[in-house]
């Protein structure tokens, strides 16, 4: 399984993720500095959660729970994570303008 299927996996399964998008950056942070230093095959990732556990939460509280699920793949697979996150209702609005 490919680090994007994990990642979806994973935020599907511990958040009850009902949105998540997955984009692959890696190759725009070749050679960045930083870089030589994550393990071995980690990347650059962007990703759109949208989950109900986020409801009544801080974006920053919403993106620790993110954090969390990650855990072990940060320490191998993800180096860099940019994030936004959404409740359902949020993405709903988001989509309808």
């Amino acid at each position: 399984m490919n680090a994007i299927a994990k990642i979806t996996t994973i935020l599907q399964d511990q958040l009850a993720a009902e949105v998540v998008e997955i984009v692959d950056q890696t190759h725009k942070h070749a050679g960045h500095a930083g870089r030589r230093e994550a393990p071995a095959g980690s990347g650059h990732y962007d990703a759109i959660v949208v989950s109900p556990q986020f409801a009544n939460k801080t974006m920053m509280q919403q993106h620790r729970l993110v954090y969390a699920a990650l855990s072990d793949l940060m320490q191998s697979e993800i180096h860099a994570l940019s994030i936004k996150t959404y409740t359902p209702e949020q993405f709903q609005q988001l989509q309808a303008n």
